[in-house]
């Protein structure tokens, strides 16, 4: 994947800030950063194997919620398929629930942001539902687009 932003950012943060530079990079390109944040590599892989195509739909998170836990298994996997999981809950929101955006808490963390000023930190809640099965992805998805 071509993401132009990508060598021009890490030439200039890669010693400062990371946080910051992750920031500037979301200014920068928005589209760009929210087409890396979308890959979930491991997430949608795990979902194939599974027989689960992820459409980025509200459906997906549903299906998603759906399958049996079997990454519980594998300690070391949790963590990855968490991230991607909520980086996923996090593409469903921004490109479905109008006026939601990425955007970066000064941690550099990323966070969706409502059009109400509310984030959501999906990463967390992606985490949470690895490892606990709960809240549902889908249940996360239809609060933030009741607002």
């Amino acid at each position: 994947m071509n993401i132009p932003f990508l060598d021009k950012w890490r030439k200039r943060h890669s010693v400062t800030d990371p946080a910051r530079g992750l920031a500037a990079a979301f200014e920068e390109d928005p589209a760009g950063v929210a087409e890396l944040l979308s890959e979930c590599e491991l997430l949608r892989s795990q979902a194939a194997a599974a027989g689960l195509e992820l459409d980025d739909s509200p459906a997906s998170l549903t299906a998603l919620d759906q399958l049996l836990p079997r990454w519980r298994d594998d300690p070391e996997l949790l963590p990855w398929l968490g991230n991607d999981a909520g980086l996923y809950l996090g593409t469903v929101v921004v490109r479905t629930v109008p006026g939601a955006a990425w955007y970066v808490w000064p941690g550099g963390g990323p966070v969706v942001r409502l059009r109400s000023g509310r984030d959501i930190p999906v990463v967390e809640a992606g985490l949470d539902w690895a490892v606990q099965g709960a809240p549902e992805l889908s249940q996360i998805y239809a609060e933030a687009s009741e607002t």
